[in-house]
């Protein structure tokens, strides 16, 4: 079942890594989408609109680095980023990477928090594709075209306030926002809106993403502000 979010191509033969990165993304509310060699992964591309690759560099019968070449000079897939996946750390073999089209490179072994902060981050900057009008932290997605909100499979009904107030937090995760910035950000320059109506719907926004959720994701900093904010 297919959760909404963005679609991710693991290209990885190595099974256990395969497993363990599907699995943290899977959790994370993507779509993953899994291959053992690169022209399976090739074959995805043909069928699925895929949002970002986490490509190993050491594969079987065609290295990463060609196949990373070969999406690049694709028509249709040149616009996806890439994020190289490999043991090779020297300077050189990071310049051939990024030569070739990569858009990041992460060297093994790597922590999954830092994989998957790498992950939003190719989904952000990314020109084509569903990347520029996604976002995501922990389970939750946010469709800026569409206009929807997901926490895993589940949407959830904000209202337009609601909608601006956790997109300003979503963009700058474990950011802390004062009242007045999120005054000036939502309501603009309107003098008869106070801070406390800041409170009111950040209240119902923590209302509605708690009813979903089984976690806190909004913190409260007391006399300041809020942040998203998981931990």
């Amino acid at each position: 079942m297919t959760k909404g979010g963005p679609k991710v191509l693991v290209i990885e033969d190595e099974p256990s890594q395969l497993e363990l990165l599907s699995y943290n993304l899977d959790v994370e509310g993507y779509d993953v989408y899994k291959a053992e060699t690169g022209e399976e992964g090739l074959l995805i591309l043909h069928e699925v609109e895929i949002d970002l690759i986490l490509l190993d560099w050491m594969l079987p019968q065609t290295s990463g680095l060609e196949i990373c070449r070969q999406i690049k000079r694709g028509k249709f897939t040149k616009s996806i980023p890439i994020i190289m996946l490999t043991a090779r750390g020297e300077e050189d073999d990071k310049v051939r990477g990024l030569d070739t089209g990569a858009n990041d490179y992460i060297v093994k072994p790597y922590s999954i928090k830092e994989l998957l902060a790498r992950v939003r981050a190719g989904l952000r900057n990314s020109k084509g594709g569903l990347g520029v009008n996604m976002l995501t932290y922990e389970q939750i997605t946010m469709d800026l075209t569409r206009h929807v909100v997901s926490i895993g499979d589940k949407v959830i009904h904000l209202g337009p306030l609601e909608f601006k107030l956790l997109r300003i937090l979503i963009e700058a995760p474990a950011r802390v926002f004062s009242r007045d910035q999120l005054l000036e950000r939502v309501w603009s320059n309107s003098l008869e809106v106070e801070t406390r109506t800041v409170d009111v719907h950040i209240g119902r926004l923590r209302k509605q993403l708690n009813a979903v959720a089984n976690a806190e994701y909004i913190r409260t900093v007391r006399g300041f502000g809020y942040s998203l904010d998981k931990a």
